[in-house]
């Protein structure tokens, strides 16, 4: 049997499945795997099955000579030496689509929380604060009716403008290769350069891959642009904002208020942020349901076993 070492443990469906298929170096744990034990690890394997915590460089590809494969448990896959896997002829794979629909409810739940102001009043009544209903208590702003900017129109993008109809939203977008006239049709979705989308939305939610175009790409100036009533969602990647000029734009009012569920550094988060009201903060749970995580495990063995079978794997990205 090839031998796979896997980096965090899965689903236990998946470490079932991995195990049935394959030989599994070590014992998973549920932290990130340190950097010794993945040079180790990739000395002896045939294939990595890593997440975005582990970071799987030119020097950790040298200290593999079986290697065939990594298989991201994820769609974004900035944490591979992508060049580096292809010069030495290693398969690199990620997790597109099953989470794209999960991700996209994780989105309108922080649109929700933040633009009605839900944890703020879970803590009001579990604290025993709750003196009964007020007019003025908690006032947050409608979500029905007001323009919806996305940033980054792939799968998910598209999944959060297709669940905006619900909600009677105009919807304007931003990416680098806009969709068709008829995918844009479908969405009911305007294509925007990114300064009108910020200058135009109420609400504005980030869902691009992170790339060295996209790195930083929502940062002082692009906060400035957008409406003092609006609020900003990330569940794509942290290092798209600014994190810095994000809490002092919601420090001194010149946004509403922001639901991350990523952040720059994780698990770090930036300390100001931590500390403002009008922020939702999730630990990185877009694709935290148990479907699927499943079925991202399930996509990771067959992108594997497709590799070590001599087979195109369904998901390559190099």
């Amino acid at each position: 049997m090839a031998s796979v070492y896997v980096s965090r443990r899965l689903p236990d469906p998946v470490m079932a499945e991995l195990a049935r298929r394959f030989t599994l170096i070590g014992k998973p744990h549920d932290r990130p795997a340190t950097r010794e034990e993945l040079l180790e690890a990739a000395a002896q394997a045939d294939a990595l099955a890593v997440t975005l915590t582990e970071r799987v460089d030119a020097e950790a590809l040298e200290t593999a000579p079986r290697l065939k494969v990594v298989a991201v448990y994820a769609v974004g896959y900035d944490n591979v030496d992508v060049a580096a896997a292809t010069c030495r002829g290693i398969v690199v794979t990620n997790t597109p689509d099953v989470l794209t629909e999960t991700t996209a409810d994780l989105a309108w739940a922080l649109i929700l929380a933040v633009t009605r102001r839900i944890p703020e009043a879970d803590r009001l009544v579990r604290e025993g604060r709750w003196e009964g209903w007020a007019p003025s208590q908690l006032l947050g702003a409608d979500v029905y009716g007001k323009t919806l900017g996305i940033i980054g129109m792939g799968r998910i993008g598209c999944a959060v403008a297709r669940r905006a109809a619900g909600f009677g939203m105009a919807v304007l977008y931003h990416t680098r290769h806009p969709l068709r006239h008829e995918e844009e049709v479908m969405v009911h979705a305007t294509h925007l350069p990114l300064t009108q989308v910020l200058q135009a939305a109420d609400i504005v939610t980030i869902h691009t891959p992170l790339t060295d175009f996209t790195r930083g790409l929502i940062g002082k100036a692009e906060l400035a642009m957008m409406r003092r009533s609006a609020y900003l969602i990330n569940t794509a990647r942290g290092a798209v904002v600014d994190e810095a000029a994000l809490a002092e734009a919601l420090e001194q009012g010149r946004l509403a208020g922001a639901g991350l569920d990523v952040y720059q550094h994780e698990p770090h988060v930036h300390p100001r942020l931590l500390e403002l009201p009008n922020t939702v903060l999730s630990p990185h749970i877009g694709s935290a349901t148990t479907e699927a995580r499943v079925k991202m495990g399930l996509m990771v063995a067959e992108n594997i076993t497709a590799v070590l079978e001599g087979r195109e794997a369904p998901h390559r990205v190099n």
